[in-house]
């Protein structure tokens, strides 16, 4: 049993991980946008004057309550409602990586200074490293990088060629 169960369970950690990490990149942006708001000044000097624990705590909650949310886009996926499982699970996994690399960002040094934190942030970045190195996904980069490259190449043209024009303006 042990032979079924420890494969199936790292290919699963790894399509966890590759999920986090196709959406990551979105996220920090829209993370980035947040952070350039002073609305949300306040919040941010608040958590950034807890404590360690309680800031692991704080950490903690947007992938308690966000977490689930997968288990419920697949059940929309499977019973047929493929669009609303789309939305649910795309819109949870960005709002958890938003909130989970905000609050990282923030309080990264009080998180990393709880050594069970670091250890496991270690073996976080171990597998990472581990994931990107594999021709896959430097195969898959590349093409995503060409594929960026050609639609914006294709933006620029269309937009040189459908340029706005003014009104002529009438003398009176």
């Amino acid at each position: 049993m042990k032979r079924i169960l420890k494969p199936l369970v790292s290919l699963l950690a790894v399509i966890y991980f590759l999920v986090d990490a196709v959406f990551l990149p979105v996220a920090r942006r829209i993370s980035d946008w947040i952070a350039a708001h002073w609305v949300f000044e306040r919040l941010r000097n608040w958590i950034k004057s807890l404590r360690p624990y309680p800031t692991l705590m704080l950490f903690a909650v947007p992938v308690i309550v966000l977490e689930p949310v997968k288990p419920v886009a697949l059940y929309l996926l499977g019973t047929g409602r493929i669009v609303w499982g789309a939305v649910v699970f795309t819109g949870g996994e960005l709002l958890k990586l938003v909130l989970v690399e905000r609050l990282f960002s923030l309080t990264r040094d009080k998180l990393l200074s709880i050594k069970a934190f670091a250890f496991g942030y270690g073996k976080y970045l171990e597998a990472k490293q581990w994931v990107t190195s594999l021709e896959a996904w430097q195969t898959m980069r590349r093409w995503s990088f060409a594929a960026r490259a050609t639609i914006r190449r294709a933006i620029r043209q269309w937009r040189a060629t459908h340029k706005p024009r003014r009104l002529a303006r009438d003398s009176a």
